[in-house]
């Protein structure tokens, strides 16, 4: 995973330098949706699908890009986070959740639809590959990554923050619900 390599590349170099360091841990990008081809797609019955290779019930932390910059803000704010690794997140839901937080912003039924990593893979994103490792990880570890994430802690840091109802109703216009690639031609 690059996105998750790079950052633990860059850690190790913060830590190398000896210098007090603040390390941040985000989650996953709501504006994620908007994008990558990763909002709700139309299925061959008509029907609106969000599709993500974790399970019903696997927790996803998530948090809108805006708001990493208000909870950075916070913490240069604060002293006491120095020298810290601080996990943010606006809300911590499943697939079924997001799915029905679209629904209700977009006033179009969405369905969750759990597929393998093996299959995200090969949904023909240009960013697939990384997020199907990034997604299988997440499966993995799901304890380990939800309990490093703080919703109360990230509040204080930004009270503005934006759970995941709330940014959909935001940004409801801005969740592509798109048709299914049908290409038949292999």
């Amino acid at each position: 995973m690059p996105h998750f390599d790079a950052k633990g590349l860059a850690d190790e170099y913060f830590k190398e330098l000896g210098i007090p360091t603040t390390f941040l841990r985000t989650s996953f990008y709501l504006e994620n949706l908007t994008g990558f081809g990763m909002g709700p797609k139309k299925d061959s019955s008509g029907n609106f699908k969000l599709s993500f290779p974790i399970k019903e019930n696997t927790k996803l932390p998530v948090i809108s890009s805006y708001d990493v910059g208000g909870c950075a803000a916070g913490i240069f704010k604060d002293l006491n986070t120095i020298g810290k690794t601080i996990g943010i997140a606006g809300d911590i839901v499943t697939g079924p959740e997001i799915a029905q937080a679209i629904s209700e912003s977009r006033g179009v039924p969405v369905s969750y639809e759990s597929i393998s990593a093996d299959e995200y893979r090969t949904s023909g994103s240009p960013v697939a590959k990384d997020l199907a490792n990034m997604f299988q990880w997440l499966e993995e570890n799901n304890e380990a990554f939800c309990g490093r994430r703080n919703i109360g802690f990230s509040k204080q840091l930004n009270p503005e923050i934006l759970d995941l109802k709330a940014w959909c109703l935001a940004h409801a216009k801005e969740i592509p619900m798109m048709e299914m690639d049908m290409d038949t031609s292999e």
